[in-house]
Order: structure tokens, then C-alpha cells, then sequence
């Protein structure tokens, strides 16, 4: 029994040691030993930002919410773009730990655990700036709810998580598929309610989008910070639900089919 449990401990250290080890590496990969490459992270979802306060702000007194554009942008462009760099990220677990996947003390689930810490570290980050330079700089008129953003926060990084996870397996198992998500991936900047609120869509294509996981995301977000926006439609039983089920099976994929996908790379 002793021996049992001294062998579960050794585990638990080796991989968490080995986890450590991968976020070291991916930090210093992705963003560079510099404040550089985190700058860039803060740049990307800020350039979106002042792209969409300018071009609406010409075309429209006010946003479709509040009185300013860059709060109302910022909402829908920030957790979108943590959803979609933890989704991607995640989904390229695999090719980029290969190497590293051969060594027996190195699993896929800790590299998958790694990119997701690391990222996640860089995106919290980023959400913190966003947020604090517009509300620091602009008369925003919101009030920002804490556990709202936060739960919108984790939906997103949730839902990241498991499309990332089923995404490295389609991506290695059937390449073809990388290049048809591409394709699928387009339009679901516009079709997550990033530049207009759910509520303003009419009927049945409301009923429709309601489906798009990132939508309630964004709803939630919005939530967070407008508080007499009560967002009814947003579910977090159907995000998780949703989220949890690809992690699920993508996980149980992975197990029955890494080494072939290693194999093949």
C-alpha cells in the first residue's frame, strides 16, 4: 500500500515537473524573453478595438449599448479573442510538443495543460489592461460586476479548451479538416454578436445564433459590465455542457489515438 502511494506521488511530481517545465519553454517560445512579445498579445485585441470605435463612431451617435464604443467593442472583441487563441493554441498541442512527446515522462495531456496555462496566464493579462486602460481613460458610465466577467472569462476559456482539444485530434487524424475550420471559422466574428447585441437580431435568425456558444460568452461579458443589461438568453448549463462534452470526447480520442497521430507527424 506504502509503495502504491509512493508511486502515485512520483507521478503527480513528474507531471507536474513536466508541466512546469513546458510552460517555461512555451512562454519563452510564444513571447520571448522580452516584454516584446507579451506587448503584441496586448496589441492585437486594442488594434480590433480602435478599428471598430472608429469606423461606428463615424457611421453612429452612440453604440448599440452605453454611450462609448470602445467599452461596447471591448466586450465582445476581448472574449472572443481569448476563446480564439486558447482554440487555436490547444489545437496545435500536439506538432508543437512532438519532439518532447517521446520521452516517457511527457504525456500530450501535459502539454495541452501546458499551452492552456501559458496562454491563459498571457490572456488574463490582457484583459486586465484592455479593461483597465478604457475605464481609466473614458467616461465608460459602466460598473463593472466582477464574478459576471469572470464567469464570462471562464465560459470562454472553457469552450477554448475543448474545440482546441477535439480540433488537435481532427487537425492530426484528418488534415483536410484544418483547412474546411479555416473556412468555418470566418464568419464567427460576426455571427457571436461582437458588434451588436443578440437581442437587436430578428426572429428566427436570433433563435439560430442562440446555438453559438460564443454568443452567450459575449452576453455574459456584456453583462458584467452593463448592469442593466440582464442578458435572460445567456445559459451557462448549454456553454459548459457544450464545452465539457468536447473535452470529454476529444480526451478519450486522444488517448485511443496519440501515438498513431505522433507516428504520422
Amino acid at each position: 500500500m506504502t509503495s502504491l502511494r509512493t508511486v502515485g506521488s512520483t507521478r503527480k511530481f513528474s507531471t507536474l515537473r513536466a508541466i512546469g517545465a513546458l510552460v517555461m519553454r512555451e512562454m519563452s517560445s510564444s513571447y520571448g524573453k522580452t516584454p516584446g512579445g507579451y506587448l503584441w498579445a496586448v496589441l492585437e485585441p486594442v488594434g480590433g478595438i480602435i478599428m471598430l470605435t472608429l469606423i461606428f463612431s463615424l457611421a453612429f451617435r452612440s453604440p448599440p449599448m452605453g454611450t462609448n464604443f470602445a467599452i461596447f467593442y471591448a466586450t465582445g472583441v476581448v472574449p472572443f479573442m481569448l476563446y480564439n487563441d486558447i482554440a487555436s493554441k490547444i489545437a496545435q498541442a500536439l506538432g508543437y510538443s512532438r519532439q518532447l512527446l517521446v520521452y516517457p515522462s511527457v504525456t500530450f495531456f501535459d502539454a495541452i495543460i501546458a499551452r492552456f496555462v501559458t496562454n491563459m496566464i498571457a490572456q488574463l493579462l490582457v484583459v486586465y489592461i484592455v479593461f483597465f486602460g478604457i475605464v481609466t481613460v473614458f467616461d465608460t458610465r459602466t460598473d463593472p460586476d466582477l464574478p459576471k466577467i469572470a464567469l464570462s472569462i471562464s465560459m470562454a476559456a472553457t469552450f477554448g479548451l475543448g474545440v482546441g482539444m477535439m480540433n488537435c485530434f481532427l487537425f492530426n487524424y484528418m488534415p483536410i479538416w484544418q483547412k474546411a475550420w479555416a473556412i468555418i471559422n470566418r464568419p464567427l466574428f460576426i455571427i457571436s454578436c461582437v458588434i451588436f447585441l443578440f437581442d437587436s437580431i430578428p426572429q428566427p435568425y436570433r433563435d439560430y445564433l442562440w446555438y453559438n456558444p460564443l454568443v452567450h460568452v459575449v452576453g455574459q461579458m456584456r453583462a458584467g459590465f452593463y448592469p442593466s443589461y440582464h442578458a435572460d438568453y445567456v445559459s451557462l448549463s448549454y456553454v459548459f455542457g457544450v464545452s465539457l462534452t468536447l473535452i470529454a470526447v476529444s480526451l478519450a480520442l486522444l488517448l485511443r489515438y496519440h501515438r498513431d497521430l505522433l507516428d504520422q507527424m
